[in-house]
């Protein structure tokens, strides 16, 4: 019996989950073979409706290769697991002649800690541990979260977090789960044998496609020991997020609030000189750390690193004296020690990383408005230290041994690969001479016709936006905007505080129009009620930008009220763009406009999420059409009709308006 070729089983695959084959499907589904029979490294942009997950899915289970998958969102992994990954096996089995396998594998505190949840939870301020349910009054919000989650771990099989619905507050899953460092080993736990992340691993070590998240990934690739089993192919979806995610877990903190449980943990483990020594070095920490002490620490204050390497120092010899139990009667020793152990080694770890002062490191302090009065006025004091770069660490521990497909709607900026390639450690496609790894862009397009669908309007005439200034005339423009749309907006602002006052101002405006406004409920519950009623408007900042999926004429207008560059004052941003330039290149560009340029496309996209979909895309910021980055960041964008006539857009809006009007009014007779 021959192979069946690569188009035979991408029908079939499709077929199965009740899809339509596509151009660029396809197109993704051939570069994906050939990369991984190349052992080849491979960047696919696939716009919003091509079926990527698919179009590599079905190419790498072809090839028979163990291969992980690693995506950045809840939403994509279950979709991977519970639908695509088992109707394309299935309709695969017979061509293919095998079943393949497939597992989800997450970080351990995502999994339910049977030890927690039957022994109890250490407990700062006493010795041994306490019973979380006893001392949880049972008609809290807390109690009854943990009495659901004690009938749980009776019925569940994964012990996954997610897997449990509705969910229960980060507290809550606190109090039955364990980080890699605080848990005591599947040899030394009583509860080993049942262990829901050790059945994940193993799970994992037989499959031959894995899911895992981007946070995973980047642990396997910082950590000393492998988390992830080997394998020899690594597809990363949604990969415009991997650089932010692995930078988010390559970033150390320290607060007085950290490094005083770390004290508190240790204090009954350890003799009293080590543990007074961890006190004194803990206090002369948090003096230091009300002091009103500048963003970034381009060098570290004489008293600061005195301060650091005290409490590095300390923490040293609590470390090496917590071996030694002093009170026998403390309730589950080893689990207690562990947790101690874990606290004590993370305030190290970082006081020890800042103080040895890296030139790839970036320092900053931060101190966020305190909450709940003089008590609580330590609680947004962090000290934070991250890498300037993290390109040469994926460099170094992706791109070896293995062949990577790294695919999202937006990884092309402003017209090509190399931004988004050098983040990520990949040298310009075909550049000679270069030593570092290259990837091949292709881009396969999108099923969708964007020029028909979708009005790129830039409002020319308003005036530049200053920082934290008044915009009444934008606030003018986004009225006069919704007002034609007959709400149906979604409004991505570039900091809360413009959304919020947004909000406010045009909550009086237009009563007529429902607001809602990102924080006010949960994000799932505000993208529903958006959905449910057209002319409701849903106002917010980060995460709507690129975590909202609404077809159909709720989203018919997407409004971005300014160019979404990082605040000049940011830390770890500006550390970036002095570096780059002092390298003698262009940091603007390199930093803040392909930090722009990637959230205007991923904000764009919001718009047009399927075949019928109509509206107009809005920036409420003149530089678009004026400044000469403007064209860098519209090729960034999906390849809208565009326009800076207001008047033009204001009909096309409100023919959009009536059209939907129709279409609902036809679909209630």
């Amino acid at each position: 019996m021959t192979q069946p070729s690569l188009p035979e089983l991408l029908h079939a695959a499709v077929t199965a989950v009740g899809g339509t084959e596509r151009p660029g499907q396809v197109a993704m589904a051939e570069a994906v073979a050939e990369a991984i029979d190349d052992g080849a490294h491979l960047l696919v942009q696939a716009g919003t409706g091509t079926g990527k997950s698919l179009g590599y899915l079905v190419p790498a289970l072809a090839h028979g290769e163990r291969v992980v998958v690693a995506t950045a969102t809840l939403a994509l992994q279950r979709q991977l697991v519970e639908r695509d990954l088992p109707r394309t096996v299935e309709a695969l089995h017979p061509l293919l002649r095998r079943r393949p396998e497939f597992a989800m594998l997450k970080g351990r505190s995502n999994y339910l800690c049977l030890h927690r949840l039957h022994e109890g939870v250490p407990q700062d301020e006493e010795e041994g541990l306490f019973d979380q349910f006893e001392a949880a009054a049972p008609t809290s919000k807390l109690g009854q979260d943990l009495l659901r989650l004690r009938d749980w771990s009776d019925e569940t099989e994964t012990g996954d977090r997610d897997d449990l619905t509705p969910g229960v507050s980060d507290r809550a899953w606190s109090q039955v789960s364990v980080s890699s460092r605080e848990c005591l080993g599947a040899t030394k736990c009583a509860y080993g044998a049942e262990c829901f992340a050790e059945a994940a691993r193993e799970r994992a070590k037989l499959a031959e496609v894995i899911v895992t998240n981007h946070a995973l990934l980047a642990i396997d690739a910082i950590e000393g020991a492998p988390v992830l089993p080997q394998h020899e192919v690594l597809i990363v979806d949604e990969a415009h997020e991997l650089v932010s995610r692995v930078t988010g877990v390559a970033t150390g903190e320290l607060t007085p609030g950290q490094v005083n449980r770390a004290v508190r943990r240790a204090a009954k483990l350890v003799n009293e000189k080590a543990a007074d020594q961890l006190q004194t070095a803990a206090e002369g920490f948090e003096r230091l750390m009300e002091l009103a002490l500048p963003g970034r620490l381009e060098e570290i204050p004489e008293d600061l690193g005195y301060a650091l390497m005290a409490l590095r120092d300390a923490c040293r010899t609590v470390i090496s004296a917590i071996g030694s139990t002093r009170d026998k009667s403390v309730q589950d020793e080893d689990a207690v020690r562990k947790q101690a152990l874990a606290s004590v080694e993370s305030v190290h770890d970082v006081a020890e990383r800042i103080t040895n002062g890296s030139e790839w490191d970036v320092v900053w302090y931060e101190r966020h408005e305190p909450r709940g009065g003089a008590a609580y006025r330590h609680s947004g004091a962090s000290l934070r230290v991250a890498p300037m770069s993290v390109s040469g660490l994926l460099r170094e521990k992706l791109f070896t041994d293995r062949s990577v497909v790294l695919t999202s709607a937006t990884l092309k900026l402003g017209g090509d690969f190399n931004g988004v390639g050098a983040s990520l450690g990949l040298g310009p496609e075909g550049a000679e001479g270069d030593d570092l790894p290259q990837g091949k862009g292709v881009d396969v397009g999108s099923p969708f016709d964007y020029p028909r669908q979708g009005i790129l309007y830039v409002a020319k005439h308003l005036a530049r936006p200053a920082r934290d200034g008044d915009r009444k005339d934008m606030l003018d423009e986004l009225t006069e905007l919704i007002q034609a749309a007959g709400g149906r907006t979604l409004g991505l602002f570039s900091s809360m505080r413009g959304a919020q006052l947004a909000a406010e101002e045009l909550r009086s405006r237009i009563p007529e129009y429902p607001i809602l406004l990102q924080g006010e409920e949960t994000l799932g519950e505000l993208i529903k009620n958006f959905a449910a009623d057209p002319r409701t408007c849903l106002f917010g900042t980060l995460s709507l930008w690129q975590g909202v999926d609404v077809p159909g004429p709720s989203c018919q207008l997407v409004v971005m009220d300014k160019i979404p560059f990082p605040r000049p004052d940011d830390p770890l941003m500006s550390a970036r763009q002095k570096a780059v330039e002092e390298a003698g290149g262009n940091g603007f560009m390199a930093v803040a406009a392909t930090h722009a340029a990637l959230l205007m496309a991923q904000g764009a996209g919001r718009l047009v999420r399927a075949s019928g979909d109509r509206g107009v895309v809005a920036v409420l910021d003149p530089r678009l059409a004026t400044a000469r980055y403007g064209s860098y960041l519209k090729a960034s964008m999906p390849d809208f009709w565009y326009t800076t006539d207001r008047n033009q857009v204001r009909k096309s809006l409100a023919a959009i308006d009536a059209a939907a009007k129709q279409t609902e009014a036809a679909a209630t007779e």
